[in-house]
Parts: C-alpha cells; sequence; structure tokens
C-alpha cells in the first residue's frame, strides 16, 4: 500500500456519525502515514451512532482546504447535522472545486448535495438517499466504490476496505482501476 507520509487528510464530523465510516478510515490512514485532522462546527467531543466518540482537533471555520490534501465525508447522521451549517457546507464545496481527494461514504452525499457540487457526476452512497443524489444531477451508481474525477464515493460500512484503498491511491496518486 502507498506511504501517505507527510499526507494531511481533514475529516468532517457531527454528532451521529456512524462509528466504522469515521474510526476505521481514520485508522487507516494514520497506519498509512497520513495525519488526519478531525474537524467540526465545534471542538466539542461528538458521538457517533454506536457509541464511539470523536474529539475535533479544529473547527471548520478555524482551517482552509490548503491545509490538506484530502477530505473524507463519514456518513451516519452527521452531514445532515452538518449541511444545515454554512461553513462546513461553503468548506466542503471549496474541497471538491479545489480538485483534491474528496471521500464520501453512506450519507455523506448529504454535504455535497448541499455544496451543489454532484451535478454530471456519477457518485454511489446508501441506497435510502439515491433519490436525492439523482435530484441534485448527479448519476447514481450501485458500486462499492465510485470514483468520479476527484469524488470518491461508497455505499455502507461492508464497503470501508475498498473505501480505504481508494482514498490511499488517490492520495499517492495511483490511478484508480
Amino acid at each position: 500500500m502507498p506511504d501517505l507520509k507527510g499526507k494531511n487528510v481533514a475529516m468532517i464530523v457531527a454528532r451521529g456519525f456512524e462509528d466504522s465510516e469515521a474510526v476505521d478510515p481514520k485508522k487507516y490512514l494514520e497506519e498509512h502515514g497520513a495525519t488526519v485532522t478531525v474537524i467540526g462546527v465545534t471542538t466539542d467531543e461528538v458521538a457517533g451512532k454506536k457509541g464511539a466518540t470523536l474529539k475535533p482537533d479544529a473547527t471548520v471555520d478555524n482551517v482552509t482546504v490548503d491545509q490538506f490534501d484530502a477530505l473524507v465525508i463519514p456518513g451516519g447522521g452527521a452531514p445532515e447535522q452538518l449541511r444545515i451549517h454554512d461553513s462546513a457546507v461553503n468548506f466542503t464545496r471549496k474541497f471538491v472545486e479545489s480538485g483534491k481527494p474528496v471521500a464520501s461514504i453512506c450519507h455523506g452525499p448529504q454535504l455535497l448535495i448541499s455544496a451543489e457540487v454532484l451535478r454530471g457526476k456519477t457518485i454511489t452512497c446508501v441506497k435510502t438517499i439515491a433519490d436525492d443524489v439523482k435530484n441534485a444531477g448527479a448519476n447514481y451508481v450501485d458500486e462499492e466504490v465510485t470514483i468520479d474525477e476527484n469524488l470518491i464515493t461508497s455505499r455502507t460500512p461492508p464497503d470501508i476496505p475498498a473505501f480505504n484503498e481508494a482514498i490511499a491511491k488517490s492520495l499517492a496518486g495511483v490511478p484508480a482501476n
């Protein structure tokens, strides 16, 4: 697997994140040398759906896209909590527009919908929001991992190994298969 030393990854979270969709990619990326900065609307500890907790290192108001090489958006209830905050939506939009990798899993595309960056893109997500991504102008596909330019998307926790590998390859500049 690619060496990710020197790579800085932003992970944006809020209350109700899907535990494995945040904790597993964070651990995976760190084990491969990346630095993962957890970002929240506040720096108050946030609880996942199943008991995991993450303490944001920074707030979305105190970081810039230039500080990071990629953005990870876990699913669960967090994207619904984040999309009501203009600062989180704007940060996400700027990240996608930067061309840097943006990896989103499960309900994560809800934040991409609010950032209005899905028109014309092919993505996957949890089936319960497939109509929402279609209505936002995206082409929905039911696949383990979908990569369209700088957007990396996956469906649900069973897809996490492939999701993690796609993020790591993108960070390392390895072409997608």
